[in-house]
């Protein structure tokens, strides 16, 4: 029998003591990854998921009769929302595809009225997503860690990190036969499968109205269905991702659902620890909505500009009913402002939050 779900209030994050000079730290590494970048790309990108696969507008459907514990925030009414959704590479610089790392699905929802973050000003809910369930550094502390480790390789030739992504996938690809596997492996060296064929996750927390939640957009479609043992062959093409991604929706709709997974039991559910995976016996992730991508032209030369160089996705781009919480996600509040921020002042570049899906050029 499945609990019932644990009800949410502040004291649920508990931050460690010194946080904020851990955040900070992460602030400087980061902006001195990306400064190694811009110096060898002429060019400011993001510092994570900076080379883009698809660029696509489309419909967040929220269906009527969700349960009372799922009809919350964003999902308490049903509708349809306009959206607009970035994938990406992980790195934050843009390498050939054979650096295959982990990914990101970026969302932002519109005509989302109700109460917001600080500083958040339009009609939006943005969810930041990534492949892996979870966030392998877990902690603030553990993201500064590991961040000084890739911000030291930044300024190392392609061939190197394209060594580390083939270890790494060649020891995560061992672990499967034994049936284990490494988040930490997967996260330098994904498999070189298609990006609209795997799920997505928040890896840590977010608030849920009254309740606490992860959330996965998980692929529903049979054209997507068709792609799950495609695999790149990077000799071939190193932006095979690209070219594989968007060709498909040249031709096909997308369609992920988007799904919660409630906060059940404190101890297999740690809100503070995203490196630990919350295990679905415990607590299932639940159906509450389904994003519709229609085929389209979803990288176009005017589309690439604004998702890529204007506009922004943050997890402080939210609803206060759906809060990011934890450890990474309180240094990730500060981080994405501070990285992006500088991105925007190297490049010249005003950054934009649109407030509507029409900003979004066709």
């Amino acid at each position: 029998m499945v609990r019932p779900p644990l009800p949410f209030s502040p004291d649920v994050e508990q931050p460690s003591e010194g946080e904020q000079k851990t955040i900070d730290g992460i602030i400087q590494g980061m902006t001195e990854q990306s400064e190694t970048v811009e110096k060898r790309e002429h060019h400011a990108v993001r510092a994570s998921h900076a080379k883009s696969t698809a660029l696509a507008v489309g419909m967040l459907e929220i269906p009527e009769g969700l349960p009372a514990e799922l009809a919350q925030g964003l999902f308490a009414r049903p509708g349809i929302h306009p959206v607009a959704v970035r994938f990406a590479q992980g790195p934050g610089e843009r390498l050939g595809d054979r650096v295959s790392t982990h990914r990101g699905m970026s969302i932002k929802v519109f005509d989302v009225p109700g109460e917001k973050l600080p500083g958040h000003t339009t009609e939006t809910q943005d969810f930041v997503l990534a492949s892996g369930p979870t966030f392998p550094s877990g902690t603030a502390e553990g993201f500064l860690r590991d961040g000084t480790v890739i911000g030291k390789a930044t300024g190392l030739p392609e061939g190197a990190k394209s060594a580390v992504s083939s270890l790494a996938r060649n020891f995560n690809k061992a672990l499967h036969a034994f049936g284990m596997e490494s988040s930490k492996a997967d996260f330098f060296g994904h498999p070189f499968s298609h990006p609209l064929a795997e799920p997505y996750y928040s890896q840590a927390p977010i608030r849920f109205g009254d309740y606490v939640a992860k959330l996965c957009a998980f692929p529903v479609s049979l054209a997507q269905d068709a792609l799950v043992d495609w695999r790149l062959d990077p000799k071939e093409d190193e932006d095979g991702f690209r070219h594989a991604t968007v060709a498909h929706f040249r031709a096909n709709e997308v369609v992920f659902e988007l799904r919660a997974q409630l906060w059940r039991d404190a101890d297999s559910q740690p809100i503070e620890d995203a490196s630990v995976e919350w295990p679905e016996n415990v607590s299932p992730f639940v159906t509450v909505a389904r994003i519709r991508l229609p085929a389209q032209d979803a990288y176009s030369a005017a589309r690439q500009r604004y998702f890529d160089e204007a506009m922004t996705f943050r997890p402080a781009h939210s609803l206060a009913a759906h809060r990011p919480l934890g450890s990474v996600m309180r240094a990730r509040l500060q981080v994405y402002q501070a990285l992006s921020e500088f991105r925007h002042r190297e490049n010249g570049i005003p950054e934009e939050n649109p407030a509507t899906i029409e900003a979004v050029p066709a």
